[in-house]
């Protein structure tokens, strides 16, 4: 399993995703989830993965390299794409053209998930910033400012962090702290998910990245929200009244 989101506010986009790939208790692995994919003054696009990691690989690796669109007979790749909804939907085609790959193998036999989903985060030339969700199916929905982030994988431990404190309206670097309170959530509460964690931050209209790093648990900043978080709660829960129940029947 995995844990994603995006986040997008009126200033720029904040990706953060885990690195943990688990098929089984004692096999666990740390493969990269979020895919940077950057011509500084042109583009900056960020894709985040979700699933089958053989699914997932094959997506990247295409469109990296490039390959054929069957309509046009072109080669496309996510450096050629001229606008953020091209590029969702070459990843579209890129997903199933590597799920129909992966399921021809003798893998298929064994009953292994193909499913995958993704989360693509940009910007390209005079384009609006734009964030998008891909399924499985290739096809794809978008982020608003009404609903501004996106996640994927484990996301149910972290999302009420993001409901209640993220709007469309957030700080840049508060979007990219909630993020992170997120995701410290959804590791706390899920084995599946852990360090190190890969973010990115991009600015609107800047067409490069503004953070792109990877936090692993010698991270003192990250060690430090996580124990004032923690405490934050603590103190929240013990400043709220005692119901006042007790001693009612049914």
């Amino acid at each position: 399993m995995t844990y994603c989101c995006g986040i997008m506010v009126r200033d720029g986009l904040v990706m953060v995703a885990d690195t943990r790939t688990n098929a089984g208790l004692d096999n666990i692995a740390t493969f990269r989830k979020l895919h940077i994919f950057e011509k500084p003054g042109e583009r900056a696009l960020m894709l985040a993965t979700a699933g089958n990691l053989s699914v997932t690989q094959g997506v990247v690796n295409f469109i990296a390299d490039g390959f054929e669109n069957p309509e046009t007979g072109e080669t496309e790749s996510i450096m050629t794409a001229t606008n953020m909804l091209q590029a969702a939907q070459l990843i579209g085609r890129a997903v199933r053209r590597a799920r129909k790959e992966a399921h021809s193998s003798v893998e298929q036999a064994a009953g292994v998930s193909f499913d995958v989903s993704l989360l693509l985060g940009g910007q390209i030339g005079a384009g609006a910033p734009r964030l998008f969700m891909i399924y499985t199916a290739g096809n794809s929905i978008e982020c608003t400012p009404d609903t501004n982030y996106l996640q994927i994988g484990e996301h149910k431990y972290g999302k009420p962090i993001l409901d209640r404190a993220v709007n469309f309206d957030s700080d840049l670097y508060d979007a990219l702290k909630i993020g992170l309170i997120s995701m410290d959530s959804t590791i706390r509460s899920n084995l599946s998910v852990g360090l190190p964690i890969d973010i990115a931050m991009m600015r609107r209209d800047a067409l490069r990245l503004e953070v792109s790093t990877r936090i692993d648990a010698s991270d003192e900043y990250f060690r430090d929200l996580r124990e004032r978080w923690s405490q934050a709660l603590r103190a929240a829960h013990m400043a709220i009244p005692v119901p006042p129940y007790r001693g009612r029947g049914s």
